[in-house]
Protein backbone atom coordinates (compact mmCIF):
# COMPACT_ATOMS: atom_id res chain seq x y z
CA UNK A 1 0.00 0.00 0.00
CA UNK A 2 1.41 2.96 -1.08
CA UNK A 3 1.80 6.33 0.85
CA UNK A 4 0.30 8.01 -2.53
CA UNK A 5 -2.67 6.20 -2.11
CA UNK A 6 -3.68 6.49 1.48
CA UNK A 7 -3.07 10.04 0.98
CA UNK A 8 -6.18 10.00 -1.73
CA UNK A 9 -8.62 8.96 1.05
CA UNK A 10 -8.40 12.90 2.69
CA UNK A 11 -10.68 13.28 0.41
CA UNK A 12 -13.05 10.19 0.96
CA UNK A 13 -16.40 10.55 0.96
CA UNK A 14 -16.98 8.86 3.93
CA UNK A 15 -15.22 11.72 5.76
CA UNK A 16 -18.39 14.01 4.34
CA UNK A 17 -21.70 14.43 6.67
CA UNK A 18 -24.93 13.00 6.21
CA UNK A 19 -28.40 13.13 8.33
CA UNK A 20 -30.23 10.77 10.10
CA UNK A 21 -33.74 12.45 10.68
CA UNK A 22 -32.61 16.13 11.71
CA UNK A 23 -29.43 15.21 13.24
CA UNK A 24 -26.23 15.72 11.16
CA UNK A 25 -23.64 13.29 11.75
CA UNK A 26 -19.86 14.39 10.89
CA UNK A 27 -19.43 11.88 8.92
CA UNK A 28 -20.70 8.27 7.53
CA UNK A 29 -19.49 6.21 9.98
CA UNK A 30 -20.95 4.69 12.67
CA UNK A 31 -20.19 2.38 15.48
CA UNK A 32 -22.36 -0.37 16.14
CA UNK A 33 -23.48 -1.43 19.45
CA UNK A 34 -20.70 -4.18 21.26
CA UNK A 35 -21.35 -5.54 24.63
CA UNK A 36 -18.00 -4.27 26.60
CA UNK A 37 -18.64 -5.59 30.12
CA UNK A 38 -17.14 -2.22 30.97
CA UNK A 39 -20.38 -1.78 32.68
CA UNK A 40 -20.43 -2.52 36.60
CA UNK A 41 -22.64 -5.76 37.96
CA UNK A 42 -25.45 -3.66 38.51
CA UNK A 43 -25.54 -2.24 35.00
CA UNK A 44 -23.78 1.60 35.37
CA UNK A 45 -21.80 3.40 33.82
CA UNK A 46 -18.19 3.15 35.06
CA UNK A 47 -15.19 5.17 34.46
CA UNK A 48 -13.86 2.15 32.18
CA UNK A 49 -17.22 2.56 29.78
CA UNK A 50 -16.42 6.28 29.83
CA UNK A 51 -12.76 5.45 28.74
CA UNK A 52 -13.87 2.93 26.40
CA UNK A 53 -16.50 5.22 24.36
CA UNK A 54 -13.95 8.24 24.57
CA UNK A 55 -11.53 6.80 22.86
CA UNK A 56 -13.97 5.56 19.12
CA UNK A 57 -15.21 9.11 19.57
CA UNK A 58 -11.75 11.13 19.92
CA UNK A 59 -10.99 8.49 17.04
CA UNK A 60 -13.65 10.30 14.40
CA UNK A 61 -16.36 8.58 14.57
CA UNK A 62 -19.37 10.17 13.39
CA UNK A 63 -21.92 8.29 15.33
CA UNK A 64 -21.34 6.32 18.60
CA UNK A 65 -23.79 3.52 19.64
CA UNK A 66 -23.65 2.53 23.07
CA UNK A 67 -24.05 -1.20 23.57
CA UNK A 68 -27.43 -2.69 23.88
CA UNK A 69 -29.37 -1.88 27.40
CA UNK A 70 -32.57 -3.87 28.38
CA UNK A 71 -35.90 -1.57 28.37
CA UNK A 72 -37.29 -4.04 31.12
CA UNK A 73 -35.38 -5.70 33.60
CA UNK A 74 -36.22 -9.07 32.09
CA UNK A 75 -34.63 -8.45 29.05
CA UNK A 76 -31.17 -8.30 30.32
CA UNK A 77 -29.76 -10.61 28.29
CA UNK A 78 -25.55 -10.38 30.00
CA UNK A 79 -24.14 -9.83 32.90
CA UNK A 80 -22.69 -6.30 33.65
CA UNK A 81 -24.94 -4.87 31.05
CA UNK A 82 -25.80 -0.95 30.64
CA UNK A 83 -28.58 -0.09 32.59
CA UNK A 84 -31.62 1.60 31.06
CA UNK A 85 -35.05 0.32 32.56
CA UNK A 86 -34.29 2.78 35.66
CA UNK A 87 -34.47 6.36 35.97
CA UNK A 88 -31.53 5.47 38.50
CA UNK A 89 -29.09 5.11 35.40
CA UNK A 90 -29.57 8.58 34.21
CA UNK A 91 -26.34 10.28 36.06
CA UNK A 92 -23.88 7.68 34.17
CA UNK A 93 -25.75 7.79 31.07
CA UNK A 94 -25.50 11.58 31.26
CA UNK A 95 -21.93 11.22 31.43
CA UNK A 96 -21.68 8.95 28.69
CA UNK A 97 -23.31 11.48 26.35
CA UNK A 98 -21.72 14.07 27.34
CA UNK A 99 -17.91 12.67 27.09
CA UNK A 100 -19.01 11.56 23.61
CA UNK A 101 -20.29 15.23 22.68
CA UNK A 102 -17.41 16.58 23.70
CA UNK A 103 -15.25 14.56 21.38
CA UNK A 104 -17.34 15.76 18.59
CA UNK A 105 -19.39 12.81 17.93
CA UNK A 106 -23.35 12.02 17.96
CA UNK A 107 -24.76 9.63 20.36
CA UNK A 108 -27.00 6.66 20.28
CA UNK A 109 -27.89 3.92 22.56
CA UNK A 110 -29.11 0.29 21.53
CA UNK A 111 -32.43 -0.67 22.88
CA UNK A 112 -32.57 -4.38 22.72
CA UNK A 113 -34.38 -7.06 24.55
CA UNK A 114 -33.39 -10.51 25.09
CA UNK A 115 -36.96 -12.03 25.26
CA UNK A 116 -36.21 -16.31 25.31
CA UNK A 117 -32.58 -15.40 25.15
CA UNK A 118 -31.55 -15.03 28.75
CA UNK A 119 -31.48 -16.81 32.11
CA UNK A 120 -33.29 -16.43 35.44
CA UNK A 121 -29.83 -15.83 36.75
CA UNK A 122 -29.09 -13.02 34.52
CA UNK A 123 -31.85 -10.95 34.60
CA UNK A 124 -33.29 -12.30 37.79
CA UNK A 125 -37.13 -13.10 36.37
CA UNK A 126 -38.49 -15.52 34.49
CA UNK A 127 -37.74 -14.57 30.97
CA UNK A 128 -40.49 -14.27 28.19
CA UNK A 129 -41.09 -14.58 24.85
CA UNK A 130 -43.38 -15.00 21.49
CA UNK A 131 -43.43 -19.39 22.69
CA UNK A 132 -42.49 -20.99 25.24
CA UNK A 133 -39.80 -23.00 23.39
CA UNK A 134 -36.47 -24.21 24.27
CA UNK A 135 -33.73 -21.59 23.99
CA UNK A 136 -29.84 -22.32 24.26
CA UNK A 137 -28.59 -19.49 26.02
CA UNK A 138 -24.70 -18.98 26.52
CA UNK A 139 -23.77 -16.67 29.26
CA UNK A 140 -20.17 -17.67 30.38
CA UNK A 141 -21.79 -20.98 30.16
CA UNK A 142 -24.26 -22.64 28.09
CA UNK A 143 -28.05 -23.76 29.76
CA UNK A 144 -31.20 -24.06 28.09
CA UNK A 145 -34.40 -22.51 29.19
CA UNK A 146 -37.94 -22.45 28.11
CA UNK A 147 -38.78 -18.95 28.52
CA UNK A 148 -42.77 -18.26 29.53
CA UNK A 149 -45.33 -17.23 26.87
CA UNK A 150 -46.59 -14.01 26.30
CA UNK A 151 -50.02 -12.55 26.72
CA UNK A 152 -51.49 -10.02 24.80
CA UNK A 153 -51.24 -7.44 28.47
CA UNK A 154 -47.31 -8.66 28.55
CA UNK A 155 -46.80 -7.74 25.11
CA UNK A 156 -48.33 -3.87 25.88
CA UNK A 157 -46.55 -4.26 28.86
CA UNK A 158 -43.12 -4.76 27.45
CA UNK A 159 -43.84 -2.09 24.36
CA UNK A 160 -44.83 0.77 26.86
CA UNK A 161 -41.35 -0.59 28.42
CA UNK A 162 -39.49 0.52 24.89
CA UNK A 163 -41.41 4.06 24.99
CA UNK A 164 -40.20 4.36 28.62
CA UNK A 165 -36.71 3.40 28.00
CA UNK A 166 -36.47 5.69 25.08
CA UNK A 167 -37.58 8.57 26.75
CA UNK A 168 -34.55 7.98 29.52
CA UNK A 169 -32.24 8.21 26.30
CA UNK A 170 -33.41 11.26 25.35
CA UNK A 171 -33.16 12.92 28.96
CA UNK A 172 -29.62 11.55 28.75
CA UNK A 173 -28.78 13.19 25.80
CA UNK A 174 -28.44 10.47 22.93
CA UNK A 175 -29.12 12.44 19.97
CA UNK A 176 -31.19 9.13 18.59
CA UNK A 177 -32.06 5.46 19.76
CA UNK A 178 -31.81 2.14 17.72
CA UNK A 179 -34.53 -0.83 18.42
CA UNK A 180 -32.46 -4.01 18.46
CA UNK A 181 -34.63 -6.40 16.05
CA UNK A 182 -31.53 -8.72 15.15
CA UNK A 183 -29.36 -11.32 15.98
CA UNK A 184 -32.41 -13.46 17.87
CA UNK A 185 -33.55 -11.00 20.38
CA UNK A 186 -37.04 -10.25 21.18
CA UNK A 187 -38.01 -8.71 18.20
CA UNK A 188 -36.10 -11.08 15.83
CA UNK A 189 -38.12 -13.78 17.87
CA UNK A 190 -41.11 -12.22 17.14
CA UNK A 191 -40.42 -12.34 13.83
CA UNK A 192 -38.81 -15.82 13.58
CA UNK A 193 -41.41 -18.46 12.43
CA UNK A 194 -39.25 -21.31 14.22
CA UNK A 195 -39.50 -18.90 17.18
CA UNK A 196 -42.98 -17.39 17.13
CA UNK A 197 -45.30 -20.34 17.26
CA UNK A 198 -48.36 -18.25 18.06
CA UNK A 199 -51.99 -18.59 16.38
CA UNK A 200 -53.36 -15.02 17.40
CA UNK A 201 -52.84 -11.68 15.78
CA UNK A 202 -48.98 -11.89 16.43
CA UNK A 203 -47.88 -15.18 14.87
CA UNK A 204 -48.20 -17.05 11.88
CA UNK A 205 -48.81 -14.39 8.81
CA UNK A 206 -45.59 -12.06 7.96
CA UNK A 207 -47.98 -9.17 9.08
CA UNK A 208 -48.64 -11.01 12.02
CA UNK A 209 -45.02 -11.64 13.21
CA UNK A 210 -44.01 -8.01 12.41
CA UNK A 211 -46.77 -6.62 14.40
CA UNK A 212 -45.05 -6.44 17.57
CA UNK A 213 -42.19 -4.83 16.02
CA UNK A 214 -44.26 -1.78 14.63
CA UNK A 215 -46.10 -1.37 17.78
CA UNK A 216 -42.63 -0.54 19.50
CA UNK A 217 -41.84 1.39 16.74
CA UNK A 218 -44.43 3.43 16.77
CA UNK A 219 -44.53 3.71 20.47
CA UNK A 220 -40.81 4.63 20.57
CA UNK A 221 -41.41 7.38 18.05
CA UNK A 222 -44.70 8.81 19.94
CA UNK A 223 -42.28 9.16 22.88
CA UNK A 224 -39.33 10.48 22.16
CA UNK A 225 -41.21 12.94 19.18
CA UNK A 226 -38.61 14.72 16.77
CA UNK A 227 -35.68 12.44 18.15
CA UNK A 228 -34.22 9.77 15.44
CA UNK A 229 -35.33 6.22 15.91
CA UNK A 230 -32.78 3.79 13.99
CA UNK A 231 -34.21 0.02 13.37
CA UNK A 232 -31.15 -2.45 13.25
CA UNK A 233 -33.15 -5.70 11.23
CA UNK A 234 -31.51 -9.09 10.72
CA UNK A 235 -33.11 -9.66 7.52
CA UNK A 236 -32.07 -13.40 6.51
CA UNK A 237 -31.54 -15.59 9.88
CA UNK A 238 -29.77 -18.43 7.80
CA UNK A 239 -31.70 -21.86 9.36
CA UNK A 240 -34.77 -23.56 8.78
CA UNK A 241 -37.90 -22.53 9.22
CA UNK A 242 -35.84 -18.81 10.27
CA UNK A 243 -36.92 -15.34 8.54
CA UNK A 244 -35.71 -15.27 5.06
CA UNK A 245 -34.60 -12.55 3.14
CA UNK A 246 -38.30 -11.94 0.97
CA UNK A 247 -39.41 -11.82 4.31
CA UNK A 248 -36.49 -9.53 5.79
CA UNK A 249 -37.16 -7.09 2.87
CA UNK A 250 -40.28 -6.67 3.28
CA UNK A 251 -40.24 -6.07 7.04
CA UNK A 252 -37.80 -2.78 6.17
CA UNK A 253 -40.15 -1.53 3.99
CA UNK A 254 -43.22 -1.66 6.75
CA UNK A 255 -40.24 -0.24 9.43
CA UNK A 256 -39.66 2.68 6.85
CA UNK A 257 -43.37 3.32 6.71
CA UNK A 258 -43.71 3.37 10.14
CA UNK A 259 -41.89 6.01 10.31
CA UNK A 260 -38.09 4.72 11.33
CA UNK A 261 -35.51 7.31 10.64
CA UNK A 262 -32.74 4.99 9.47
CA UNK A 263 -32.37 1.24 9.07
CA UNK A 264 -29.25 -0.89 10.24
CA UNK A 265 -29.19 -3.83 8.08
CA UNK A 266 -27.80 -6.90 9.27
CA UNK A 267 -28.47 -10.62 8.84
CA UNK A 268 -27.76 -13.95 11.17
CA UNK A 269 -29.15 -15.50 14.11
CA UNK A 270 -27.81 -17.40 17.52
CA UNK A 271 -29.39 -20.55 15.80
CA UNK A 272 -27.62 -19.55 12.42
CA UNK A 273 -26.11 -22.65 10.51
CA UNK A 274 -23.56 -23.57 10.20
CA UNK A 275 -23.19 -21.40 13.45
CA UNK A 276 -24.05 -18.57 15.35
CA UNK A 277 -20.78 -16.60 14.20
CA UNK A 278 -22.63 -15.90 10.72
CA UNK A 279 -24.17 -12.91 12.32
CA UNK A 280 -20.80 -11.65 12.79
CA UNK A 281 -18.48 -12.49 10.13
CA UNK A 282 -15.51 -14.20 10.78
CA UNK A 283 -12.46 -14.02 8.65
CA UNK A 284 -13.77 -17.03 6.19
CA UNK A 285 -16.41 -14.81 5.29
CA UNK A 286 -15.87 -12.48 2.47
CA UNK A 287 -15.61 -9.03 2.97
CA UNK A 288 -18.53 -6.97 3.05
CA UNK A 289 -20.79 -9.58 3.67
CA UNK A 290 -24.23 -8.51 4.19
CA UNK A 291 -23.82 -5.35 1.73
CA UNK A 292 -25.70 -7.15 -1.00
CA UNK A 293 -28.85 -6.84 1.23
CA UNK A 294 -28.47 -3.11 2.44
CA UNK A 295 -27.77 -2.37 -1.68
CA UNK A 296 -31.64 -4.11 -2.28
CA UNK A 297 -33.16 -2.28 0.46
CA UNK A 298 -31.42 1.20 -0.22
CA UNK A 299 -33.65 1.56 -3.53
CA UNK A 300 -36.44 0.60 -1.64
CA UNK A 301 -36.38 3.02 0.89
CA UNK A 302 -36.44 6.77 1.35
CA UNK A 303 -34.74 6.44 4.47
CA UNK A 304 -30.95 6.10 5.36
CA UNK A 305 -29.33 2.92 5.10
CA UNK A 306 -26.63 1.89 7.45
CA UNK A 307 -24.48 -1.24 5.84
CA UNK A 308 -22.82 -3.76 8.52
CA UNK A 309 -20.21 -6.50 8.20
CA UNK A 310 -16.66 -7.24 7.14
CA UNK A 311 -16.83 -3.20 5.60
CA UNK A 312 -13.23 -1.80 7.19
CA UNK A 313 -11.20 -1.98 3.86
CA UNK A 314 -11.63 2.07 3.26
CA UNK A 315 -12.28 1.51 -0.50
CA UNK A 316 -14.68 -1.25 -0.38
CA UNK A 317 -17.22 1.75 2.03
CA UNK A 318 -16.30 4.11 -0.13
CA UNK A 319 -17.65 2.45 -2.99
CA UNK A 320 -20.75 1.01 -0.94
CA UNK A 321 -21.16 4.90 -0.32
CA UNK A 322 -20.85 6.40 -3.60
CA UNK A 323 -22.97 3.71 -5.11
CA UNK A 324 -25.53 4.77 -3.34
CA UNK A 325 -25.87 1.05 -1.77
CA UNK A 326 -25.18 2.41 1.92
CA UNK A 327 -26.08 5.99 3.36
CA UNK A 328 -23.59 4.98 6.22
CA UNK A 329 -21.05 2.78 7.05
CA UNK A 330 -21.07 0.88 10.77
CA UNK A 331 -17.56 -0.85 11.62
CA UNK A 332 -18.16 -2.80 14.96
CA UNK A 333 -14.77 -5.06 15.26
CA UNK A 334 -12.64 -2.79 13.10
CA UNK A 335 -12.81 0.31 15.47
CA UNK A 336 -12.21 -2.22 18.40
CA UNK A 337 -8.71 -2.88 16.28
CA UNK A 338 -8.49 0.78 15.85
CA UNK A 339 -10.12 3.74 17.61
CA UNK A 340 -8.57 5.97 15.46
CA UNK A 341 -9.65 4.60 11.94
CA UNK A 342 -11.70 7.67 10.81
CA UNK A 343 -8.82 9.78 11.97
CA UNK A 344 -5.97 8.09 10.69
CA UNK A 345 -8.05 7.66 7.14
CA UNK A 346 -8.56 11.62 7.11
CA UNK A 347 -4.72 11.70 7.70
CA UNK A 348 -3.48 9.16 4.70
CA UNK A 349 -2.42 6.43 7.11
CA UNK A 350 -3.73 2.93 7.48
CA UNK A 351 -5.69 1.86 10.45
CA UNK A 352 -4.79 -1.32 12.36
CA UNK A 353 -6.22 -4.19 10.57
CA UNK A 354 -9.06 -6.53 12.44
CA UNK A 355 -8.83 -10.13 11.38
CA UNK A 356 -12.15 -11.15 11.64
CA UNK A 357 -10.95 -13.71 14.49
CA UNK A 358 -13.98 -13.30 16.65
CA UNK A 359 -11.79 -13.12 19.77
CA UNK A 360 -13.70 -9.60 21.00
CA UNK A 361 -17.16 -11.27 20.99
CA UNK A 362 -16.09 -15.10 21.88
CA UNK A 363 -13.94 -14.02 24.68
CA UNK A 364 -17.35 -11.76 25.95
CA UNK A 365 -19.26 -14.29 25.63
CA UNK A 366 -17.19 -15.96 27.95
CA UNK A 367 -17.06 -13.48 30.74
CA UNK A 368 -14.66 -11.51 30.03
CA UNK A 369 -14.53 -7.55 29.13
CA UNK A 370 -13.97 -6.89 25.98
CA UNK A 371 -10.60 -7.61 24.42
CA UNK A 372 -8.67 -8.10 21.06
CA UNK A 373 -5.42 -9.72 19.61
CA UNK A 374 -4.36 -6.90 17.44
CA UNK A 375 -5.13 -3.79 20.29
CA UNK A 376 -4.23 -3.98 23.74
CA UNK A 377 -6.19 -1.13 24.90
CA UNK A 378 -9.18 -2.59 24.23
CA UNK A 379 -10.69 -2.42 27.46
CA UNK A 380 -7.92 -0.64 29.51
CA UNK A 381 -8.13 2.69 27.75
CA UNK A 382 -7.64 4.47 31.34
CA UNK A 383 -4.18 2.02 32.31
CA UNK A 384 -2.65 3.75 28.49
CA UNK A 385 -4.63 7.62 28.63
CA UNK A 386 -1.05 8.98 30.22
CA UNK A 387 1.49 6.42 28.61
CA UNK A 388 3.49 7.08 26.16
CA UNK A 389 6.10 5.97 23.97
CA UNK A 390 10.43 6.66 24.34
CA UNK A 391 11.66 9.71 22.60
CA UNK A 392 14.76 10.33 20.97
CA UNK A 393 16.69 7.00 21.02
CA UNK A 394 18.05 4.62 18.72
CA UNK A 395 16.04 1.29 18.92
CA UNK A 396 16.28 -1.80 17.14
CA UNK A 397 13.85 -4.37 16.93
CA UNK A 398 14.83 -7.90 16.38
CA UNK A 399 12.27 -10.10 14.32
CA UNK A 400 9.36 -8.92 12.12
CA UNK A 401 6.39 -11.10 13.42
CA UNK A 402 3.36 -9.35 14.52
CA UNK A 403 4.80 -8.53 18.13
CA UNK A 404 7.86 -6.68 16.46
CA UNK A 405 5.80 -4.77 13.88
CA UNK A 406 3.50 -3.65 16.34
CA UNK A 407 6.01 -2.13 18.94
CA UNK A 408 8.05 -0.28 15.55
CA UNK A 409 5.04 0.73 14.90
CA UNK A 410 3.60 2.14 17.91
CA UNK A 411 7.58 3.85 18.54
CA UNK A 412 8.61 4.40 15.56
CA UNK A 413 7.66 8.47 15.68
CA UNK A 414 10.18 10.60 17.82
CA UNK A 415 12.43 8.02 17.27
CA UNK A 416 14.77 5.86 14.75
CA UNK A 417 14.56 2.41 14.80
CA UNK A 418 15.48 -0.28 12.51
CA UNK A 419 14.30 -3.66 12.09
CA UNK A 420 16.33 -6.59 11.59
CA UNK A 421 14.87 -9.85 10.37
CA UNK A 422 16.62 -12.96 9.46
CA UNK A 423 13.77 -14.03 7.33
CA UNK A 424 13.55 -12.34 3.54
CA UNK A 425 10.05 -10.85 4.73
CA UNK A 426 7.82 -9.68 7.39
CA UNK A 427 4.99 -11.15 8.88
CA UNK A 428 6.66 -14.60 11.37
CA UNK A 429 4.12 -17.08 13.23
CA UNK A 430 1.65 -14.83 11.17
CA UNK A 431 2.37 -16.30 7.99
CA UNK A 432 1.60 -19.57 8.63
CA UNK A 433 -1.54 -18.59 11.50
CA UNK A 434 -3.71 -18.45 8.48
CA UNK A 435 -2.76 -22.06 7.18
CA UNK A 436 -4.20 -23.55 10.54
CA UNK A 437 -8.04 -25.07 10.36
CA UNK A 438 -8.38 -22.79 13.28
CA UNK A 439 -7.00 -18.99 14.71
CA UNK A 440 -8.40 -18.65 18.27
CA UNK A 441 -12.06 -20.23 17.70
CA UNK A 442 -12.75 -19.82 13.80
CA UNK A 443 -12.04 -21.31 10.53
CA UNK A 444 -8.51 -19.79 9.85
CA UNK A 445 -7.81 -17.42 6.37
CA UNK A 446 -4.23 -16.91 4.88
CA UNK A 447 -5.27 -13.69 3.62
CA UNK A 448 -6.83 -11.77 6.58
CA UNK A 449 -2.77 -12.52 8.05
CA UNK A 450 -1.36 -11.23 5.16
CA UNK A 451 -3.43 -7.91 5.06
CA UNK A 452 -2.63 -7.28 8.31
CA UNK A 453 1.08 -7.88 8.49
CA UNK A 454 1.07 -5.53 5.23
CA UNK A 455 -0.70 -2.61 6.91
CA UNK A 456 1.62 -2.94 10.03
CA UNK A 457 4.56 -3.11 7.27
CA UNK A 458 2.81 0.10 5.74
CA UNK A 459 2.59 1.75 8.83
CA UNK A 460 6.43 1.49 9.73
CA UNK A 461 7.24 2.64 6.14
CA UNK A 462 5.17 5.53 6.66
CA UNK A 463 6.78 6.39 10.09
CA UNK A 464 10.50 5.82 8.55
CA UNK A 465 11.22 2.29 10.42
CA UNK A 466 14.20 0.98 8.49
CA UNK A 467 13.71 -2.93 7.52
CA UNK A 468 16.66 -4.87 7.30
CA UNK A 469 15.29 -8.46 5.91
CA UNK A 470 17.64 -11.33 5.25
CA UNK A 471 20.08 -10.23 8.55
CA UNK A 472 20.18 -12.68 11.03
CA UNK A 473 21.36 -10.42 13.93
CA UNK A 474 22.95 -12.41 17.25
CA UNK A 475 23.82 -11.65 20.58
CA UNK A 476 27.31 -10.71 20.07
CA UNK A 477 26.92 -8.44 16.61
CA UNK A 478 28.99 -5.39 17.26
CA UNK A 479 26.51 -3.37 15.47
CA UNK A 480 23.67 -3.59 17.96
CA UNK A 481 25.90 -0.86 20.27
CA UNK A 482 25.22 1.69 18.26
CA UNK A 483 21.56 1.39 19.56
CA UNK A 484 20.26 2.88 22.80
CA UNK A 485 17.15 0.20 23.13
CA UNK A 486 16.87 -3.04 21.81
CA UNK A 487 14.15 -5.13 21.61
CA UNK A 488 13.83 -8.69 21.45
CA UNK A 489 10.92 -10.23 19.30
CA UNK A 490 12.30 -13.16 17.79
CA UNK A 491 9.11 -15.93 18.83
CA UNK A 492 9.65 -18.97 20.03
CA UNK A 493 11.43 -22.59 18.55
CA UNK A 494 9.62 -25.89 18.67
CA UNK A 495 11.21 -28.59 20.41
CA UNK A 496 11.66 -32.27 19.89
CA UNK A 497 13.25 -30.69 16.57
CA UNK A 498 9.80 -30.40 15.31
CA UNK A 499 10.14 -26.46 13.61
CA UNK A 500 11.70 -28.65 10.87
CA UNK A 501 8.25 -30.30 10.49
CA UNK A 502 5.84 -27.31 11.17
CA UNK A 503 5.99 -24.88 8.63
CA UNK A 504 6.22 -28.00 5.36
CA UNK A 505 2.84 -29.75 7.01
CA UNK A 506 0.93 -26.51 7.09
CA UNK A 507 2.13 -25.45 3.46
CA UNK A 508 1.31 -28.23 2.05
CA UNK A 509 -2.30 -28.58 3.29
CA UNK A 510 -2.10 -31.42 5.64
CA UNK A 511 -3.45 -29.70 9.10
CA UNK A 512 -6.69 -29.03 6.48
CA UNK A 513 -7.05 -33.15 5.46
CA UNK A 514 -10.05 -34.39 7.03
CA UNK A 515 -9.09 -36.66 9.90
CA UNK A 516 -5.62 -34.32 10.41
CA UNK A 517 -8.28 -31.12 10.50
CA UNK A 518 -10.18 -32.53 13.63
CA UNK A 519 -7.05 -33.55 15.93
CA UNK A 520 -5.43 -30.54 15.04
CA UNK A 521 -7.93 -28.31 15.89
CA UNK A 522 -8.72 -29.94 19.15
CA UNK A 523 -8.29 -28.39 22.42
CA UNK A 524 -5.46 -30.29 23.85
CA UNK A 525 -3.59 -30.92 20.91
CA UNK A 526 -3.67 -26.79 19.72
CA UNK A 527 -2.24 -26.07 23.56
CA UNK A 528 0.51 -28.47 22.87
CA UNK A 529 1.59 -26.69 19.50
CA UNK A 530 1.13 -23.58 21.03
CA UNK A 531 2.97 -23.88 24.87
CA UNK A 532 4.66 -26.77 25.58
CA UNK A 533 6.04 -27.80 22.29
CA UNK A 534 7.78 -24.49 21.93
CA UNK A 535 10.37 -22.60 24.35
CA UNK A 536 10.90 -18.82 24.52
CA UNK A 537 14.11 -17.52 22.14
CA UNK A 538 14.50 -14.46 24.13
CA UNK A 539 16.73 -15.86 27.09
CA UNK A 540 19.81 -16.96 24.39
CA UNK A 541 20.14 -13.00 24.78
CA UNK A 542 20.75 -13.04 28.59
CA UNK A 543 24.07 -12.13 28.50
CA UNK A 544 23.41 -8.96 26.35
CA UNK A 545 21.13 -7.78 28.96
CA UNK A 546 23.84 -8.44 31.63
CA UNK A 547 26.32 -5.77 30.06
CA UNK A 548 24.48 -3.49 31.09
CA UNK A 549 22.31 -3.22 28.22
CA UNK A 550 17.94 -2.44 27.90
CA UNK A 551 17.02 -5.00 26.29
CA UNK A 552 13.31 -5.71 26.52
CA UNK A 553 12.14 -9.26 25.04
CA UNK A 554 8.19 -9.34 23.78
CA UNK A 555 5.97 -11.50 22.41
CA UNK A 556 6.98 -15.12 21.83
CA UNK A 557 10.42 -14.37 22.89
CA UNK A 558 9.88 -13.99 26.23
CA UNK A 559 7.27 -16.43 26.77
CA UNK A 560 5.85 -19.14 24.29
CA UNK A 561 1.93 -18.81 23.35
CA UNK A 562 -1.33 -17.15 21.50
CA UNK A 563 -1.07 -14.27 19.46
CA UNK A 564 -2.87 -11.94 21.73
CA UNK A 565 -0.99 -12.21 24.99
CA UNK A 566 2.40 -12.01 22.55
CA UNK A 567 1.08 -8.67 20.60
CA UNK A 568 -0.21 -7.16 24.33
CA UNK A 569 3.70 -7.40 25.32
CA UNK A 570 4.21 -5.10 22.60
CA UNK A 571 1.97 -2.73 23.50
CA UNK A 572 3.23 -2.90 26.94
CA UNK A 573 6.58 -2.52 26.25
CA UNK A 574 6.14 0.21 23.73
CA UNK A 575 3.72 2.30 25.86
CA UNK A 576 3.73 1.28 29.27
CA UNK A 577 7.71 1.04 29.87
CA UNK A 578 8.08 3.36 33.02
CA UNK A 579 5.87 1.53 35.19
CA UNK A 580 4.59 -1.69 35.07
CA UNK A 581 6.19 -3.55 31.62
CA UNK A 582 8.85 -6.03 33.13
CA UNK A 583 10.69 -6.30 29.92
CA UNK A 584 14.42 -5.99 31.34
CA UNK A 585 16.24 -8.77 31.83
Amino acid sequence: MSRIGLQDHATSILLTPADIGGVRIRNRIVMPPMTTRCADADGYVTEDSLAYYRARARGGVGLITVEMAAPEKVGRHRFHELGIHDDRFLPGLRSLTEVIHAEGAKASIQLGHGGGHTRADICGETPIAPSAIPHPVYETFNETIIPLEMSHARIAQTVAAYASAARRAQQAGFDCVELHGAHGYLISQFLTPFENRRSDAYGGSLENRARFALEVLRAVKAAVGEMPVIFRLSVDDYFPDGMVWDEGRQVAVWVAQAGADALHIAAGHYRSLPSAARQIPPMAEPDATFLRYAAEISRMVAIPVIAVGRLGDPKTAEAAIETGDATFIALGRSLVADPEWVAKLARGEPARRCLACNTCVNEMRGGAKLGCVVNAMVGHERAFETAQAPSGERIAVIGAGPAGLTYASLVAEGNEVTLFERSAGAGGAFNLAGLAPLFQEVEANPASFARAIAQLVAVCEMKGVRFRFNTAITPTDAELAEFDRIVIAIGARYRFGLGLLVAPVLRLGVARWPGIRRLMASPGVRDWFYHRARRAAGPAWQDLAQSNRRVWLIGDARQAGKSKPAIASAFAAALRWRTSFGGDM
